[in-house]
């Protein structure tokens, strides 16, 4: 997966990090809260040696001294000095305790001895700090062999400890961004996974493979029109410039003769079938031409629900002679627009779809139009399109966006083609309009039209 495709797949799925940046912020941000805060104090020494041997030169004092207090870094976490401070302060702490409570440490290339204390409470922390400043020299004096009656190191506090003014722990704003970060990055990791072992259609390349034919059209995901259903009861958006498209290309398949009966099918169900044969039948009426589209799915009728022309006799009844073609083809808008509706629903629909009777009422409409469309049912799920496909001139496969899996494209293309259907190309529909494949086809309205310059007067 090369950096483009990562980025298109964490656009695709931008709520993974967003939701992993969130959870991480709040699990970290809960988890601080829950910990113990902890205060710390600190006090310095200045660790020296007193002048009881003139013979030594300054240097090897230093040295002296510098070894000396890492020494005294060992001692002063000890037990001998937490027992001091104990009996000092009164403290209700073990030994062990305490001592875990202490820390020390040498200034590198100093003759400093840092000691800090970690406690629960800001005033203990700078009580048992104080006590160390009071009790360790005592400590070390005793223990140290004297020179002359003297000590050969002394210890001096430098550095007084003091209440600290906030806890070292838990560190809220550093762990919230530490989780928000690690987050956002298994949100990042959980978008590309997904896009890896995501099998559906996403690009134009993708469908064109599995379908073994062109992508002729791309229709974009618009909310107007998943609620008004047609192109004319929408305003202008990508999603109309997106069948104007799918007309234009229509008709310039094949050259001088373009196929004029067109089935439009799917893989499976749901893929925006009776949404492309309704607003490609509208847009090529508005171009001037005559045109018929035929709902042959009487499984899951939606012409009357798209277009409103009512759900009296339709096709099933003209194949059963209930009626007459020309007393159910319904005008629709300006009269270039024909709708010929399902009818009743029968259980023997498969027969009277592959029956000469339909392939009368094709041919009818075929001289009577200049473009028929079919609404037919999906390829996989059902054996009827097989039937139809010998009445058409081309099927036009509908697949849908992120959807529609290659290996259902893939399957749908072979079965058509095992019936020696013409699959003149697929098109892809409810495209976020954000994606590179929106992207790839035309540019688009903006949301505004742009303000108009005043001209000079």
């Amino acid at each position: 997966m090369g950096l483009r495709e990562a980025w298109s797949a964490v656009r695709a799925t931008w709520w993974a990090p967003l939701l992993g940046l969130l959870l991480g912020a709040a699990c970290l941000f809960g988890f601080s809260l829950t910990q113990p805060r902890e205060y710390v104090s600190q006090t310095q020494f200045f660790v020296s040696t007193t002048e009881v041997a003139p013979t030594v030169d300054a240097y090897s004092s230093s040295l002296f001294a510098q070894g000396q207090a890492a020494s005294y870094a060992e001692l002063v976490t000890g037990s001998r000095t937490a027992d001091r401070v104990i009996d000092a302060l009164g403290l209700d702490l073990t030994t062990t305790e305490l001592s875990n409570k202490i820390t020390a440490s040498v200034v590198p290339g100093t003759v400093l001895l840092d000691v800090t204390v970690t406690d629960s409470s800001p005033e203990r922390a700078r009580d048992i700090a104080r006590a160390i400043g009071r009790e360790f020299p005592d400590l070390a004096t005793e223990l140290e062999p004297s020179v002359e009656g003297q000590p050969p190191v002394q210890l001096t506090v430098v550095d007084a400890a003091e209440v600290p003014t906030g806890p070292v722990s838990p560190q809220v704003v550093r762990n919230t961004a530490l989780g928000a970060a690690a987050g956002l990055l298994l949100g990042v990791l959980l978008a590309l996974v997904r896009a890896m072992l995501d099998r559906t259609v996403h690009d134009s390349d993708e469908a064109s493979a599995a379908a073994r034919a062109p992508v002729i059209g791309v229709v974009l995901k618009d909310s107007a029109l998943d609620k008004q259903h047609t192109i004319d009861r929408v305003p202008a958006s990508r999603a109309v410039d997106g069948f104007l498209q799918l007309r234009n290309t229509l008709q310039h398949l094949g050259g001088d003769d373009p196929p004029r009966v067109v089935l439009v099918s799917s893989a499976v169900a749901a893929e925006g079938r009776t949404t492309v044969v309704v607003n490609l039948g509208l847009a090529l009426a508005r171009s001037g031409h005559k045109v018929a589209i035929v709902e042959a799915d009487p499984r899951r009728p939606r012409f009357d629900q798209y277009l409103g022309t009512g759900s009296g006799p339709g096709l099933t009844d003209v194949l059963t002679g209930a009626v007459d073609l020309d007393a159910v083809v319904r005008p629709y808008g300006d009269g270039n627009l024909s709708v010929l509706g399902v009818g009743a629903s029968r259980h023997d629909h498969g027969d009277l779809l592959a029956s000469s009777g339909m392939r009368a009422v094709v041919e009818k409409l075929r001289g009577a139009n200049d473009f028929v469309l079919v609404d037919a049912p999906p390829v996989l799920p059902v054996g009827e399109v097989a039937g139809l496909t010998a009445m058409v001139d081309g099927v036009v496969l509908c697949t849908r966006y992120g959807k529609t899996r290659k290996v259902q494209l893939d399957r749908a293309s072979a079965t058509l083609r095992r019936v020696d259907s013409a699959v003149l190309g697929c098109v892809v529909t409810v495209v976020p309009a954000r994606t590179e494949l929106a992207k790839a086809f035309g540019y688009g309205f903006d949301s505004a039209p742009p303000a108009r310059r005043a001209l000079p007067q």
